[in-house]
């Protein structure tokens, strides 16, 4: 359901807009920032020289500000220091949609592109948040109890940044949808839902004596949501957004 601009949503155009099944777009902060707090992994598009390049990295949100990081020796890094514009994507797979014809054979998914222009995080104090935030931002307080990143750590890692000035999200939630006619034939459908969930916690076996998981990461249980932990992660780091 595409919506009219607000301050609480992004703006529309040409470049964002869902062109087929607008009733499946949605450019309301809500929605988008909701589908980008429940992932790690993004995937950002540039062209250098001409030539696209999609590069997958771990990102996070604060605001209307995306960030992500990477080594200072890399490619996407290394041209996205200039002002390049860039294509930030995340999609969730939901479920397999098996119909009664091949063409609406489907799947239920959530995704979200934002655009924006990127730039390398040079300033001191926005850089020393960034170190902390990319790993705050998924395991609260965790810094705090960590050895302390040296310089030639810090001077490995690059940030960058990106306001976004346009996004949409386009979920599909209808499982199964065959034409009227169809329902009549003696074909089997059916929808298979799909979860990333977490597994047990394998503690390092070189651990030392009598060091115990923290009661911090109990969000990261066995059998929850992987969706749900970054969410409630992201909460706690963020409480205000």
């Amino acid at each position: 359901m595409s919506q009219t601009e607000s301050p609480n949503s992004y703006p529309t155009s040409a470049r964002n807009q869902v062109k087929r099944r607008h009733d499946r777009g949605f450019y309301d902060h809500e929605t988008v920032h909701r589908i980008l707090d429940s992932s790690m992994l993004c995937h950002v598009s540039y062209v250098i020289d001409g030539q696209p390049y999609c590069t997958p990295t771990f990102f996070w949100r604060e605001g209307t500000k995306l960030y992500w990081h990477g080594s200072s020796a890399s490619r996407m890094l290394r041209n996205q220091t200039k002002g390049e514009r860039v294509c930030l994507t995340v999609a969730h797979l939901d479920s397999l949609v098996l119909a009664r014809c091949g063409f609406n054979h489907s799947a239920d998914y959530r995704a979200v592109m934002a655009f924006g222009t990127a730039y390398l995080v040079t300033d001191a104090e926005e850089k020393k948040r960034a170190v902390v935030a990319m790993v705050d931002r998924f395991f609260p307080d965790r810094t705090a109890t960590l050895r302390a990143s040296n310089t030639q750590e810090i001077k490995a890692t690059s940030f960058i940044a990106m306001e976004i000035e346009e996004a949409s999200a386009k979920v599909r939630a209808k499982g199964v949808a065959d034409d009227d006619e169809d329902y009549a034939l003696p074909i089997y459908a059916e929808r298979i839902p799909v979860r990333t969930v977490l597994g047990a916690p394998e503690p390092c076996p070189r651990l030392l004596d009598g060091v115990t998981r923290p009661a911090t990461l109990n969000g990261y249980s066995e059998g929850r949501l992987l969706e749900d932990a970054l969410r409630d992660a992201y909460f706690v780091e963020y409480p205000n957004s």
